[in-house]
């Protein structure tokens, strides 16, 4: 499998058509797997906003005040109110905010971006990445795309890239069933295909100014595997989730 990134893409502003973008600068193969930053998704669409266009409530307002009282830090409610209104759930409110966005990615902050946004104060994810990632998908009459982000993990320092929407290519594959070396019948192994190849284009890609926003992924095979889109875990089977909404933060 080989990787690499499309070269010398422009700042994406709102209406740009990123297909055609990559097309120029790359043949593509019919089974190429596309990886694409979730910031140019957001800015071709638009997703730019400003502070103000948050004005606080009174629950902003009090989540604000909070994670400014624990920082030392004054914290801007405004800010709050926007990641108020791009989550479903508030699944911590301190020491910082971990939410639930409208999608069913749960991430903090709501996944919304401070950096790299000329000309605004801040990007808000894709709205419907999915829908975004099979439009792309269409666009670039390639067979499969997943649109990236990246995010911390539980119990691990560091963040890593993860998929927030795919099109053409299942989100996990199913090994339950199949044998292991030993012969073993495998029953809880599905492997999250989409994340883990966010996660590579994420090594290709890079961080920072010196970032590129979409990867090419080749003669990556999903095998003959069963497939699932089921991604997010529902919350019935997550517990993590479940114990977090009894916990709280002792500051």
């Amino acid at each position: 499998m080989e990787l690499f990134a499309v070269p010398d893409l422009p700042e994406i502003q709102p209406g740009d058509d990123i297909a055609a973008l990559v097309r120029e600068r790359v043949d593509l193969r019919a089974d190429d797997v596309v990886c694409v930053a979730s910031t140019i998704v957001s800015k071709a669409e638009g997703r730019h906003a400003n502070l103000e266009d948050f004005p606080a409530g009174p629950r902003a307002n009090e989540l604000a005040a909070r994670l400014g009282d624990i920082s030392g830090e004054e914290k801007d409610p405004r800010f709050a109110q926007a990641v108020l209104e791009e989550s479903t759930e508030i699944i911590m409110e301190a020491p910082f905010l971990l939410t639930e966005t409208r999608f069913g990615h749960i991430g903090v902050n709501a996944g919304i971006d401070r950096s790299n946004v000329p000309g605004a104060d801040l990007l808000l994810l894709p709205k419907r990445p999915s829908e975004s990632a099979e439009r792309i998908r269409q666009e670039l009459d390639a067979d499969q795309v997943v649109v990236t982000d990246t995010c911390g993990r539980p119990f691990r320092h560091g963040q890593r890239g993860v998929a927030i929407g795919w099109a053409g290519i299942h989100a996990s594959r199913d090994w339950r069933g199949e044998p292991d070396r030993d012969g073993r019948e495998l029953g809880v192994t599905v492997q999250s295909v989409v994340d883990e190849l966010a996660a590579a284009a994420n090594l290709v890609a890079g961080e920072g100014a010196g970032g590129t926003p979409v990867v090419v992924v080749r003669d990556f095979e999903f095998g003959d595997h069963a497939g699932s889109d089921n991604h997010f875990r529902d919350v019935e089977s997550d517990f993590v989730r479940q114990a977090l909404r009894q916990w709280s933060f002792d500051h």
